[in-house]
């Protein structure tokens, strides 16, 4: 079943670049260009409106990455008990990754959703700034993830 095998990878690697691509740009790129740029109304119906883009791509990968990881997992390893401590360590932050995502799009998005329609800017700007921190905090964790799956073969094979 290579083609199967080759098809999860690229799945798999692809739906990281998607997640992980997204949130490097929304922080690096877009959040200090609508912060220096737009007024808290616009800036804040911005991040509703990337958010609302954004976050069913979000929710593909979110059953992408375990879906093929799981089946690569028990494809190449047999199960969890044969696999490295690469393998572990994704498994372990990408799963974290999930759930900071899922409070992320439960809570403060749809906080943010509800006070932006209501125009109440300073409790919106409230939850945009949760959802900055943690949107980081998933940032840094899948940059770590990526570090661990390209180099963690060699660095970590035990």
């Amino acid at each position: 079943m290579p083609i199967l095998d080759a098809l999860y990878f690229a799945l798999h690697v692809l739906s990281a670049v998607v997640w992980v691509g997204g949130m490097f740009f929304a922080w690096m790129v877009l959040r200090p260009t609508a912060a220096q740029q737009l007024e808290p109304p616009a800036r804040l119906m911005l991040w509703r409106g990337v958010f609302a883009r954004f976050f069913p791509w979000v929710w593909v990968t979110v059953v992408a990455l375990p879906v093929t990881g799981y089946l690569m997992l028990f494809g190449r390893f047999g199960g969890m008990g044969n696999a490295p401590l690469y393998v572990h360590l994704m498994n372990g932050l990408g799963t974290l990754m999930i759930l900071i995502y899922l409070h992320v799009n439960f809570a403060p998005f749809k906080r943010l959703r509800q006070e932006v329609a209501a125009q109440n800017w300073p409790e919106a700007g409230k939850q945009l700034a949760q959802i900055r921190v943690l949107v980081g905090v998933n940032l840094l964790l899948g940059l770590a993830v990526i570090a661990i799956a390209t180099g963690g073969r060699s660095f970590l094979a035990g």
